[in-house]
């Protein structure tokens, strides 16, 4: 199970049906295995404060994307696997309508919340941000939020290695998967967690079935603590949905889950609610700021907020939009003259000495939308946006 990165790991039986025993001997449940993602060089010279800003939300979506899935759905999608004989054996990316529904609700889940994101499934993987295969035997994984954006459309960027419809507490799997393509980590990998591992047990404990995970996957998905510039907040919840279950013997602090071990109580916590509304708040009609050509507006946004602007073309010709100011934004720019978003471009100058700037034809009378969501700023209040 190979996998990017992730939120609360959420597995599923071991296929021997075996419960209640140590994990040491035996683990309980399949995990969330993240595939390493090379992480962004940054300038040596930025400043501490900085690069934790930018390193807390780089991965995230500006708010009022819309996120578009795809099932990959063709004959040919999959790939030859090769076996222990040295024969290769195909193993399709493509499953059942009931699986497919599984994930349908897990990205409803995610919405009930009462979010900014919207998901659309769509027909076509050349739309899609989020391409969901069912690789058997390859793990439960997906990519962290904008890093869905290095792989081409022929590429998953989430995979589900066992059958979601086996029990209902699969669904938790999906909906964990998707936490990670919105940009969340793993919780049990938080710095102010305060866990210690017994970690030869975990090693021990995830080599064996239904994982089989080298020390190098084990660590990198439970051993290995996330770096504090990249997390957000100062706690820790145990019941997230980006966690693990862990059986006894694995945790030795804090003390009461070595004996017990732990078992988050399920679906999104409320913890999780409150920081996925924080990131990706409700955008209403009346938060939309009018954006006229040739006039500057002053961001005035913290690190981690958004701006969004609304403005109509009113000639055919290339414009440009661009950010002023040290400050490190992502900018992106939306069509929405059909009542719904379609992304056309985007921008992020974070850890650079330029400025995001879009250049591109737009269309008299096109409604078009633009959003700013600031990562850092060097003085307070200086930044600002213009078309023109």
């Amino acid at each position: 199970m190979d996998r990017k990165q992730g939120r609360k790991s959420v597995g599923r039986a071991a296929a021997s049906g075996r419960r209640g025993t140590a994990v040491a001997v035996a683990p309980e449940f399949a995990h969330c295995a993240l595939k390493q993602e090379p992480e962004r060089v940054l300038p040596a010279d930025l400043n501490p404060h900085r690069v934790h800003l930018i390193r807390v939300n780089e991965k995230k979506w500006a708010n009022g994307t819309v996120l578009h899935y795809y099932f990959f759905d063709r004959s040919t999608d999959g790939e030859n696997v090769r076996l222990q004989d040295g024969g290769t054996q195909w193993i399709p990316w493509t499953t059942t309508d009931a699986e497919k529904d599984v994930v349908r609700e897990a990205f409803r889940r995610w919405k009930q919340v009462g979010i900014g994101l919207e998901f659309e499934e769509v027909k076509s993987r050349s739309e899609a941000e989020l391409r969901i295969g069912f690789m058997r035997d390859d793990g439960a994984w997906s990519f962290v939020g904008r890093d869905v954006l290095r792989h081409g459309p022929d590429e998953r960027t989430m995979n589900f290695g066992w059958d979601l419809t086996e029990s209902s507490r699969e669904l938790d799997t999906a909906i964990h998967e998707i936490g990670h393509s919105l940009g969340f980590p793993h919780e049990h990998q938080n710095p102010n967690a305060g866990i210690v591992w017994d970690e030869e047990a975990v090693y021990a404990a995830l080599a064996k079935p239904p994982n089989r995970w080298s020390r190098q996957t084990t660590f990198f998905n439970i051993i290995r603590q996330l770096d504090p510039t990249s997390v957000e907040g100062s706690t820790w919840d145990p019941d997230s949905v980006m966690h693990y279950p862990f059986g006894p013997g694995l945790i030795k602090e804090p003390r009461p889950y070595f004996d017990k071990g732990l078992h988050p109580k399920g679906g999104i916590s409320d913890r999780d609610g409150e920081w996925v509304k924080r990131l990706y708040p409700p955008i209403a009609e009346k938060d939309l700021t009018p954006l006229q050509p040739f006039q500057s507006v002053a961001l005035a946004l913290k690190p981690g907020q958004q701006r969004n602007f609304t403005f109509t073309a009113p000639e055919t010709r290339e414009f440009e939009l661009r950010t002023f100011g040290t400050s490190d934004t992502v900018m992106v720019l939306f069509d929405n003259t059909r009542g719904a978003y379609q992304f056309l471009t985007g921008a992020d100058d974070s850890g650079q000495d330029v400025n995001a700037s879009l250049k591109l034809k737009l269309f008299q009378g096109r409604e078009y939308v633009v959003r700013v969501r600031m990562f850092y700023e060097e003085r307070a209040g200086e930044s600002a946006v213009m078309l023109w």
